[in-house]
């Protein structure tokens, strides 16, 4: 039986936003739930719930649960949209700071059995196995997922999928193939089998457009992929993404665990429920900004970093989005210290039109402890949405 040379999993948590709103709300399992907007949740604690068929706005979905998913709908989609496909499915509002808490929960409980892990997001980590499983047999690769999914049940009362490959592609691939609490182990000569009959777009790094090209020029399956000639994909794709195409379908794949990175940058934005108005609207939004640039801060201080270059975003009732950026002598990290420079770089932006998102973002970051002396909040100035 073909063993694993390096045993990497991906280790991916079930519907993690919709799952953390069942904790809170256990009356709702089984049911179809949709997270997204911002609006409370009335009567909520007494069992009166919102649906998606009273909802009124431009919000979109930030999860579902698999009840709901059943019905048509999915990350990303319109509220409206989804309205008319599962119009009886209980509407949430999304918690970030409570998905926070419990990402840090499971990661934290994952670390005690398996250190070589690299974040790649709220609710999804690499893990490098393969020190755990030397002989890099199935069971093994088996037996360390289910101690990983309990760990993460006992921290949380969530579920999470794990797929173990050769390779951080092939194990996210497989992570979604048993969802949701699955475990799915792959070696190599597994691959025909198990992955070439799969529709291309699965592999992690062939996005819509691609997938969409793929598709005219009759390339529908992972299989098809990789029985393509490689200088033809160089042909329609280009020489590098061409060869990565090739390499991808075959299941080749050699990047590392990463287990350390610095973050480039650090940053906050909300899209509002209506268009406002620079001048009408001003104190909302001038609370959304404060309150961005607070968020910002705690983020900030729970990481360890300052930065120095602090970004504004905005994207107004056109669609049109502009940035600004501000490099500032020394680093901050402080609320008010951000919101007076990003309040600089919005004096910069001609405000001609409602606002629909507000942005705030610090970059150029430096370890907190590095700098003992950094520049002190001092109170912000006077400017737009003060």
């Amino acid at each position: 039986m073909p063993s694993l040379p390096r045993s990497i999993a991906h280790l991916d948590m079930d519907a993690f936003y919709a799952s953390v709103e069942l904790l809170r709300y256990p009356q709702l399992r089984g049911q179809p739930v949709v997270v997204g907007g911002r609006r409370a949740v009335p009567g909520g604690e007494t069992g009166d719930f919102p649906h998606l068929r009273d909802y009124v706005g431009r919000g979109v979905i930030t999860t579902a649960t698999y009840e709901a998913r059943a019905l048509g709908v999915h990350s990303g989609m319109g509220l409206m949209k989804a309205a008319q496909l599962a119009p009886d499915a209980v509407l949430l509002p999304a918690d970030f700071d409570a998905y926070r808490h419990h990402s840090r929960l499971f990661k934290a409980a994952v670390r005690e059995l398996a250190p070589e892990m690299e974040d790649r997001g709220i609710d999804e980590i690499y893990l490098d196995l393969t020190a755990l499983n030397p002989d890099g047999s199935r069971e093994g690769a088996r037996a360390i997922a289910l101690r990983l999914q309990q760990a993460v049940h006992d921290a949380t009362g969530l579920s999470c999928s794990i797929g173990v490959a050769p390779n951080k592609l092939l194990a996210k691939l497989c992570s979604d193939l048993d969802k949701p609490a699955g475990i799915t182990v792959v070696a190599a000569d597994d691959i025909p089998a198990r992955i070439w009959p799969l529709p291309a777009k699965r592999i992690n790094g062939i996005g819509p457009k691609a997938a969409a090209r793929l598709d005219a020029l009759g390339v529908r399956s992972i299989g098809e992929l990789a029985a393509a000639d490689p200088v033809w994909l160089q042909e329609h794709f280009g020489e590098r993404y061409g060869v990565w195409l090739h390499r991808a379908a075959h299941g080749d794949d050699e990047r590392p665990v990463v287990t350390h990175s610095e973050p480039k940058s650090l940053s906050r934005e909300t899209t509002f429920e209506r268009d406002l108005h620079p001048q009408l609207d001003r104190d909302a939004l001038s609370q959304s900004f404060t309150r961005l640039c607070e968020q910002l801060a705690a983020d900030l201080q729970r990481k360890g970093y300052i930065g120095k270059t602090i970004g504004l975003k905005l994207r107004f009732d056109n669609f049109h989005t502009v940035t600004r950026d501000q490099t500032l002598p020394r680093p901050i990290g402080e609320a008010a210290a951000i919101r007076r420079a990003a309040g600089e770089c919005l004096k910069r932006v001609p405000l001609e039109r409602r606002i629909r998102l507000l942005g705030v973002r610090v970059a150029s970051l430096t370890r907190r402890d590095a700098v003992p002396d950094h520049e002190p909040a001092q109170p912000a100035q006077a400017e737009l949405f003060a």
